[in-house]
């Protein structure tokens, strides 16, 4: 139950939001009573915390699973930025940027706990396209790793970039573009041009 619970919470939170829902909702949504869930999560802060980080590990798995099978980490990279728009639902609901307003302390160990894992998974990408001649060799490996942390994570910022104006599709599309086109070989970029023109994501929400 204790699982189920998480998964249908996880559903709602992502469609509408980690302050609109409330436990009536989720307990409406499952056929249930609101003391069911209570057994399983003393309140709903708990929950909020045991859905982002299933969330969180889940998104881990699948980004482990891809970097293992992808034939180059440009692919390995589009294909990362696609699985986690659909995990996280395209974040129409702005799942990151409420969790940091309503729930700064589950916000900054998330961020933390991404921080660790995007960087141990670019330095390893940025490794291999250096490897495979697809990234230029003098790159400072450390340093754009950190880069495009905090740019993925910037991109997020509404204040800045305000979702009426642009999707996050958009935001990921172009920023990944942007991250790349600063680091390829020749060799790199006609891989990159290839995803480039498959793109088909429009300038705005």
């Amino acid at each position: 139950m204790k699982n189920k619970i998480i998964n249908k919470a996880a559903e709602l939170f992502l469609t509408l939001g980690f302050k609109s829902v409330t436990m009536d909702d989720i307990a409406s949504a499952m056929g249930i009573s609101k003391k069911t869930i209570y057994v399983h999560f003393k309140n709903k802060p708990k929950l909020v915390e045991a859905v982002t980080f299933t969330i969180f590990e889940n998104i881990c798995d699948g980004i482990d699973c891809i970097c293992e099978d992808a034939p180059n980490p440009i692919a390995e990279l589009y294909q990362i930025k696609k699985f986690v728009m659909v995990h996280l639902n395209n974040e129409k609901a702005s799942p990151i940027f409420q969790l940091k307003k309503y729930y700064p302390s589950i916000y900054n160990v998330l961020q933390s706990k991404q921080f660790s894992k995007m960087n141990g998974s670019v330095t390893d990408s940025l490794k291999k396209g250096i490897d495979m001649d697809l990234f230029r060799a003098n790159i400072d490996i450390d340093f754009i790793s950190r880069l495009y942390f905090n740019g993925m994570s910037g991109i997020k910022d509404e204040s800045l970039f305000p979702r009426e104006q642009f999707s996050m599709e958009y935001l990921q599309e172009n920023f990944l573009e942007y991250h790349l086109r600063a680091i390829v070989t020749e060799k790199g970029m006609t891989i990159l041009n290839e995803f480039i023109k498959n793109s088909n994501v429009t300038t705005n929400a």
